[in-house]
């Protein structure tokens, strides 16, 4: 395990050397000799006593041109030795560039919490779109990570459809960090704009009866508007049912769309309901695909994703 749960502050600290090495391991496959030896030079500048702030700057801005954008390409082994570095730590949506960008971001001093946070907000402050990915997805990477709960919030509020996905989507720090409401509406929104649910970390985890309620809601509005709802809306729903989302659930049942049905299903099992076991029973087929494993939340929503 490499990262340690702080027991002031309860919040997950991801160790520096540990990570810095394995987006060292990476790189080497996705950048040149070149590239490896400008990063390291600049990554000893910024973390020595005679560092300038714009050392960071520069080098983070300069990044993309020494090391490139190559995908990033991790093996299922490397995908598991992320999770272990940092709970939900999923770089395989990152760019070279991204990789490099975090390591020099975890090359700077931090011992002082303020002036380090000070530094970050500065770059968020100047950062173009694909220097805010870079920012915004390293966060549960950083020192002092509980310091950016209202840079993430910020987040969530932008317009730029790759800088909500990197705070929103395979990206462990709103799940861990944020409150309740921000967490709804990031899920909210997530629907809204179109974006896959299955790639939010923690979504079962975060899941609450408020935003059960929410997602309900806005069902509604999109069938009064005659316009389809997403099967993954449902996913954190399940738990909660009641009166009321049994309705919805049994609308669901009741459509010939095949992942709706597949979705009030899980819900179903989800819920400790007995009228919504009932439902689910009187639907035996899918109640044995539920129970075979046939029907999973990351299948309905990777199958809805393909037909979008």
């Amino acid at each position: 395990m490499s990262y340690y749960l702080n027991p002031y502050t309860h919040v997950y600290q991801a160790d520096i050397h540990a990570t810095t090495t394995f987006l060292k391991e990476l790189l080497e496959r996705s950048t040149t000799k070149q590239g490896l030896e400008w990063l390291t030079q600049k990554m000893e500048l910024i973390g020595s006593e005679k560092a300038q702030p714009k050392d960071l700057y520069l080098a983070f801005s300069a990044a993309p041109r020494f090391i490139g954008k190559e995908q990033l390409q991790l093996s299922q082994q490397e995908q598991e030795k992320a999770d272990t570095i940092r709970p939900g730590f999923n770089p395989g949506h990152w760019s070279a560039a991204q990789a490099a960008r975090t390591l020099l971001l975890l090359s700077l001093p931090h011992q002082d919490a303020q002036a380090f946070q000070k530094q970050i907000e500065t770059l968020f402050n100047t950062a173009d779109m694909g220097e805010q990915v870079a920012l915004y997805a390293a966060l549960p990477l950083l020192p002092h990570p509980e310091l950016f709960r209202m840079r993430a919030a910020e987040g969530f509020r932008t317009n730029m459809g790759d800088v909500f996905e990197a705070v929103a989507l395979n990206n462990p720090y709103p799940a861990d960090y944020m409150e309740e409401d921000a967490w709804n509406n990031m899920v909210l929104k997530t629907l809204f704009v179109g974006k896959p649910i299955f790639r939010i970390y923690g979504i079962e985890k975060r899941s609450n009866a408020k935003l059960a309620r929410i997602l309900s809601d806005y069902a509604h509005e999109r069938w009064a508007a005659g316009r389809p709802v997403s099967p993954e809306l449902w996913r954190p729903v399940g738990p909660f049912i009641d009166e009321v989302l049994l309705a919805d659930i049994q609308k669901l049942f009741s459509q010939p769309n095949e992942l709706e049905q597949e979705a009030a299903a899980l819900a179903c099992a989800q819920s400790n309901s007995s009228t919504a076991k009932e439902l689910l029973n009187a639907h035996p087929q899918l109640k044995a695909r539920v129970e075979n494993g046939e029907i999973t939340w990351n299948h309905i929503g990777e199958k809805n994703l393909q037909l979008a």
